[in-house]
């Protein structure tokens, strides 16, 4: 299968709004490095049948799909409800074009809830297809530690601890994506044992409350022993240079547009 990182920046992207003029906070990342310009985490899936499965949609969904050349999406999974994983919503109303048909979304219940808070219009009764408006749905609800199909393709999921809050592990044949997480339950890294890919969020270089740090990457590395590990979801502490440089031979370093493959 074939995985677009569609972003692999933190909650408010790199740069962030701000800096002395006005053209943004780049922290110690190096402004003119091109792989340190990252917008909000995000990834697609693509199946050996051609079916395309996203993993959020945030805020900068539209300017990334675009971008990949990705016209299509069959399926979306949340992995959580905060607005740098769902703000662009209301984007996949396009694909409802595409599609013809309702899109079918899958999350958590406490997610979904979320969701229907934020975004009460798109949850309402569709009745006059096929002009899509407003985002329509084909609603499923999950679980954590869950088994599930997506297009013929077997999807297992797994709780992750995100501070003061949960997120969804998902993992798709040898490919997981774990992202916004800073404690794994053992039952759980079991889960992710004998991986291909491992696309884990690591916000930072040093200890953070709410997200895995380098150390923490290294140590759930040592215990699953995936074929390879991939950083998303970075801030402007994590200079793609600095990364290269100091990181061990076998960690990569994700950036918006890379293209992974997964046997």
């Amino acid at each position: 299968m074939k995985i677009t990182i569609l972003g692999c920046g933190g909650s408010g992207g790199v740069p962030l709004v701000g800096g002395d003029d006005g053209q943004g906070n780049w922290g110690i990342c190096d402004p003119l490095e091109q792989k340190n310009q990252r917008t909000r985490s995000s990834i697609v899936i693509e199946l050996n049948n051609g079916k395309r499965i996203l993993i959020d949609s945030g805020p900068d969904i539209r300017t990334q799909l675009l971008r990949e050349k990705i016209g299509r999406v069959d399926a979306v999974i949340y992995s959580h409800a905060h607005a740098d994983h769902i703000a662009g919503l209301d984007e996949l109303r396009s694909i409802n074009r595409v599609l013809g048909k309702a899109l079918p979304i899958y999350a958590t219940k406490d997610t979904l809830s979320e969701l229907k808070s934020r975004f009460a219009y798109a949850f309402k009764p569709w009745k006059t297809q096929p002009y899509f408006f407003r985002p329509v749905l084909d609603v499923h609800q999950i679980d954590y530690y869950d088994n599930f199909m997506i297009e013929n393709q077997s999807i297992q999921t797994c709780e992750q601890i995100h501070g003061f809050c949960k997120s969804m592990g998902i993992r798709c044949g040898d490919v997981a994506y774990c992202t916004d997480v800073v404690r794994i339950p053992e039952q759980g890294l079991k889960i992710l044992s004998n991986l291909d890919l491992f696309i884990v969020g690591c916000f930072q270089r040093n200890e953070h409350p709410a997200h895995a740090w380098i150390g923490k990457v290294l140590e759930w590395k040592k215990i699953i022993k995936p074929k390879r590990t991939i950083l998303t979801h970075m801030g402007p502490d994590m200079d793609w240079n600095w990364l290269k440089a100091n990181l061990p031979p076998d960690i990569e370093v994700a950036y918006d547009g890379l293209i992974l493959y997964s046997s």
